[in-house]
């Protein structure tokens, strides 16, 4: 039996732990960043721009609509809420997105290097390699449509420039796959201090996604 989706109380107290932990890890210094998650009635709920996430509460989460309207009296939403509706719209088994400026992700982003298969773990994302979306000025349709194309059959990104986007079914899954993309991005900016990396091949890397696809999953 399937277990039931989140209530919107529920996905705003996740939110605020969510961006409180990218904070405290160092995935998003500052004030950078956002989360959100898909709402329970074709709505999204989203991070507010400019609120410190020491300061948010589950009351500043911001409903917006699909067609990007917010509640009269409601804070603003992220900056980035555009490329989040439209991760929604194009992927609708994605329950939650999270956006950070994590370090070495980061470093790649700038210069426009995606991760390639040097490890067996990059797989995690659904494919041979995590790619790099091009460049668009942030909070604009543009990078949208660029996130959207970079992630597809993937569960993570760069954003040239900029920064990651990683996505799951639930907000906790998002947070651990971009808490992964910094992981990787640091294993890959050190390997390539030694030159560059051997990768693993694409018949390696299909048997590698096709195993993760129930990697620690238990089955009664």
């Amino acid at each position: 039996m399937g277990m039931d989706k989140p209530d919107e109380k529920t996905l705003r107290a996740a939110l605020v732990e969510a961006a409180c932990a990218m904070a405290d890890s160092g995935l998003s210094p500052g004030k950078s960043g956002n989360v959100s998650a898909r709402g329970v009635s074709g709505n999204m709920l989203i991070t507010p721009t400019g609120v410190p996430y020491a300061n948010l509460g589950p009351g500043d989460i911001v409903k917006v609509d699909a067609g990007g309207q917010v509640a009269p009296g409601a804070l603003r939403p992220s900056s980035e809420w555009q490329f989040h509706l439209a991760i929604y719209a194009a992927r609708p088994e994605v329950g939650a997105v999270v956006h950070c400026h994590s370090r070495y992700a980061t470093a790649l982003a700038c210069a426009r290097r995606e991760i390639p298969a040097f490890h067996y773990m990059v797989g995690v994302a659904g494919g041979d390699c995590i790619r790099c979306a091009p460049y668009a000025t942030f909070g604009t349709e543009a990078l949208g449509t660029h996130a959207v194309a970079a992630l597809r059959a993937r569960q993570a990104c760069l954003l040239a420039n900029h920064g990651q986007i990683a996505l799951g079914a639930t907000v906790e899954k998002a947070l651990a796959m971009a808490a992964e993309v910094e992981t990787l991005a640091a294993q890959y900016c050190t390997a390539l201090t030694l030159g560059e990396p051997v990768l693993l091949d694409a018949d390696e890397m299909a048997r590698v996604v096709a195993k993760f696809r129930d990697y620690g999953q238990q089955h009664r």
